[in-house]
């Protein structure tokens, strides 16, 4: 492995896991070339002719897809940490004897633990996927036999088509599904909402199982995920919980601080202009992120403005605002609550989407770029507006990168997020992970004012006189490290990789590097 520095500056290697990589070269330089990858030809005279696959366990099911030494498993994470699934999954290929599997999932979350088993004792080789916690700490250590890869959603869709990622045997969680393969997300005692991270997979994949708990009589409609894409079809006793699909940072905040935040960056998207009739918006499932939903749909009422659409991760603040008609449609993504797996069932706007419609780089266009606003999170941004999300100040793989990379291409970004955490600064002079680069964030909002990139001279122009506190970011920095004490004490990184970071378009934009000690 070579270490060579990228167009960001920073020191990336030239193969990961025995594949060659493609350094960052800037946005929008590079660009690809060839044809899309395809799965293999299938004979439908190779299928039942009454069309019931059903199998009679995960195991069985695994065994008739050719499990080997070596393949890659994929999975989708539409029930966050409510998953069911992969846990007995990966038990039941330990019980088959294999090693060295590469495990493929759209994210990994806490409830996935138990894996970490499997990782020691060589069932699994290591994982290409966004990591939240334990699993993440894990790898941080240097403890996989390989190098975590992070993806967008959208970057985990074009490494599949691309040819970068092949997926031998896809596992798709289907809350609803028939013994032909149909299946769905959006109703059946287990709903979760849409199964859009799973559509790549079934049409990529050498062998796709589908896993439910609740089979219904062909036909399964309306159905998201083709059963002629589906070889087999498991009955389990259940998936997954989807209580859990609501998480600690899928709540609204309470802390007078965020809520603050959040009502700034509202009164900032007025002031800017571009909350008007016919505007569209992203705002991610993060606290002070869904209380900015609720501060606008206020100001929106209050204006007599109507939105065009609604990007989603659709939650009930979001449904509130189709339900009482200040947008015409949801396009979601991802399915955050209760509410809005109801609503997805229920109403006809709210759009069920995919990572190729709503992120992939490489298609011909895709939603991103058409949002006027998106509000997101990070972990850390610097003074020149890059941003990080899948580390913290001390280095450790914590969290997913989820669409976060792919909704940049909006035409403003906004980062409402708190001056410190735990007394640590989240502005700093250098991002210790670089996951966004600064061209691409316009707005830094904290409870101690709003700094604007200085390449935005459109909104410094539309929101000079609009009485918001606007201020340099270096002087926000300067006053909240005067106020903690000073700056995150930097990790003493060695040479030893533990991840990548990918960007849109498939280059390596940072590496992960375990910490000393």
């Amino acid at each position: 492995m070579k270490l060579t520095k990228n167009a960001a500056g920073r020191r990336v290697p030239d193969r990961v896991n025995g594949v060659a990589q493609v350094p960052y070269k800037g946005v929008g330089k590079f660009v690809p070339s060839g044809t899309k990858a395809a799965p293999a030809i299938r004979s439908a005279q190779d299928y039942p002719a009454d069309g019931d696959k059903r199998v009679g366990s995960l195991k069985e099911a695994l065994e008739k897809a050719g499990l080997a030494d070596g393949m890659t498993i994929s999975s989708h994470h539409h029930f966050r940490n409510g998953d069911m699934l992969m846990v007995p999954l990966f038990a039941a290929a330990a019980q088959l004897g294999v090693k060295n599997l590469r495990w493929f999932p759209s994210a990994a979350f806490p409830c996935h633990e138990p894996i970490i088993k499997h990782l020691e004792s060589g069932v699994i080789a290591y994982i290409e996927g966004s990591l939240n916690g334990p699993l993440g700490r894990y790898a941080s250590e240097g403890k996989m036999n390989g190098a975590a890869v992070l993806r967008s959603h959208g970057g985990r869709w074009q490494a599949v088509q691309d040819g970068e990622v092949h997926i031998d045997i896809a596992v798709i969680a289907a809350p609803t599904a028939d013994p032909f393969g149909n299946a769905t997300g959006d109703r059946g005692p287990s709903a979760c909402g849409l199964l859009g991270f799973g559509l790549v997979d079934s049409l990529y994949a050498d062998k796709s199982i589908v896993v439910t708990d609740n089979l219904v009589p062909f036909p399964c409609v309306p159905w998201q995920i083709m059963g002629q894409n589906i070889d087999h079809v498991v009955e389990v006793d259940q998936v997954g919980d989807p209580a859990k699909i609501v998480s600690g940072t899928t709540r609204l905040t309470r802390s007078p601080d965020r809520l603050y935040i959040a009502e700034l960056t509202a009164k900032f998207v007025r002031a800017a202009g571009i909350m008007q009739d016919g505007f569209s918006f992203q705002a991610g499932a993060g606290g002070t992120a869904l209380a900015f939903a609720t501060y606008l749909r206020e100001m929106m009422i209050a204006a007599g403005v109507k939105a065009r659409f609604i990007r989603g991760g659709s939650t009930k603040y979001l449904v509130e605002m189709l339900e009482e008609g200040l947008t015409d449609y949801i396009l979601d993504g991802q399915t955050f609550d209760l509410d809005g797996v109801r609503s997805m069932r229920e109403n006809v706007n709210h759009i069920d989407t995919s990572p190729f419609t709503s992120y992939n780089w490489h298609g011909k266009g895709n939603f991103a770029s058409m949002i006027d606003a998106v509000v997101l999170g990070a972990t850390e941004v610097d003074v020149h507006f890059n941003a990080n999300v899948v580390t913290h100040s001390d280095g450790a793989m914590l969290h997913g990168i989820g669409g976060w990379q792919n909704c940049l291409a909006a035409k403003c970004t906004i980062l409402p997020i708190p001056a410190f955490r735990d007394r640590i600064p989240i502005i700093v002079d250098k991002v210790t992970t670089l996951c966004g680069p600064g061209e691409l964030i316009d707005v830094v909002i904290t409870e101690r004012g709003i700094a604007i990139n200085p390449l935005r001279l459109d909104l410094l122009a539309a929101t000079k006189n609009s009485g918001l506190p606007i201020r340099k970011i270096e002087e926000m920095k300067a006053e909240i490290d005067a106020l903690v004490g000073g700056p995150p004490r930097k990790p003493n990184f060695t040479d030893e990789l533990v991840g990548i970071v990918k960007w849109v378009d498939g280059t390596v934009i940072d590496s992960v590097f375990r910490v000393e000690g």
